[in-house]
């Protein structure tokens, strides 16, 4: 096969899954809106199940619906034979998936799920079916052709699951009014967790940690102060600890630059910046980011409601615990 045909092929195994998406959306009907309200009335959780492929489908769908506010979980229908059957409940719901909805390792424990009183949405490919005649709901997930070129893979089909499981937990989401922040406790481990999680309070340094200096100290007072907390710069506070400045290696940079010839006998006050930019502890770590590029700062002191210093971060902190 040459590049050219090889893009082409590409090309229409995309557009194939494109139409069958398209296709299962404009046959959407009154039993999409009867599974979500049987998986939003679900007293328990969804349970995904499926073999092979329709289960690896089965596995995000789970994953998917548990991390957008529905509680889920995946099992394989063998081990549901062997003994995983005791951790479905009747107030369960279970999908189950097989495009051909003949499968028979998912037929084997559905009725016995029925019996106990467990509902069943099905997605197959086949209305008729076994496994489609045995649910309380079932969403056709048929395709018109596989995108394998034999028309054997499980293509389209697996495709076409998937969205429709896509579907199931964006409606639910949007209908448990599933917020920024709770997709964030869901996620805490990763960078979108932090961004959404983590305030200023969780990444500024504290107590001793701040570097800080008097109204009266001088600039040669305030530059060992900043060596030694190495932040790039230092607050000046007066003796009840309220925030008058900020002084930087830049505000020195300055005053070299217009003549400066001592800091030993020149106070730090006539050189700081006064009214600078701060924050507040409870602001999220990504908006301080944000403020931070804005304003083209490299750190940020954080005050309280009397602009009482309470503690300093820099750049170096945020991508050190990822934020940015």
């Amino acid at each position: 096969m040459d590049n050219t045909a090889l893009l082409q092929l590409a090309r229409e195994v995309l557009e194939l899954e494109s139409e069958a998406i398209l296709a299962c959306a404009q046959r959407l009907d009154d039993s999409f809106v009867a599974a979500h309200h049987l998986l939003l009335s679900c007293k328990g959780r969804i349970v995904v199940s499926g073999m092979g492929k329709s289960g690896h489908v089965g596995n995000k769908i789970a994953s998917t619906l548990a991390s957008t506010g529905t509680p889920a979980f995946f099992m394989h229908p063998a081990e549901a034979s062997h003994g995983d059957l005791g951790m479905i409940v009747s107030e369960d719901v279970l999908i189950a998936l097989s495009n051909s909805g003949e499968s028979d390792e998912l037929l084997t424990f559905v009725p016995l799920l029925k019996r106990r009183g467990t509902r069943i949405l099905a997605l197959t490919g086949n209305p008729r079916s076994r496994l489609a005649r045995l649910a309380d709901v079932h969403l056709d997930s048929s395709v018109a052709r596989e995108a394998c070129p034999l028309n054997l893979a499980p293509t389209s089909s697996t495709t076409v699951t998937l969205a429709l499981g896509d579907a199931l937990a964006v409606t639910l989401l949007q209908a448990r009014g599933f917020s920024v922040a709770d997709f964030a406790r869901t996620h805490p481990g990763g960078s979108l967790g932090k961004r959404l999680l983590l305030t200023v309070k969780d990444v500024m340094h504290q107590g001793e940690q701040v570097p800080k200096v008097h109204l009266e100290a001088s600039v040669a007072q305030a530059l060992a102060e900043m060596s030694s907390k190495a932040l790039g710069m230092t607050a000046v506070v007066d003796g009840q600890g309220t925030l008058h400045g900020v002084f930087t290696d830049g505000d020195l940079r300055r005053a070299l630059e217009q003549g400066l010839t001592s800091i030993t006998t020149i106070p730090v006050r006539t050189l700081m910046t006064a009214h600078p930019i701060t924050t507040t502890p409870d602001v999220l770590a990504s908006e301080a980011a944000i403020l931070m590029q804005q304003r083209k700062i490299f750190g940020l002191f954080v005050i309280d409601a009397t602009r009482t210093l309470q503690g300093a971060f820099n750049m170096h902190d945020l991508l050190r615990t990822g934020i940015v």
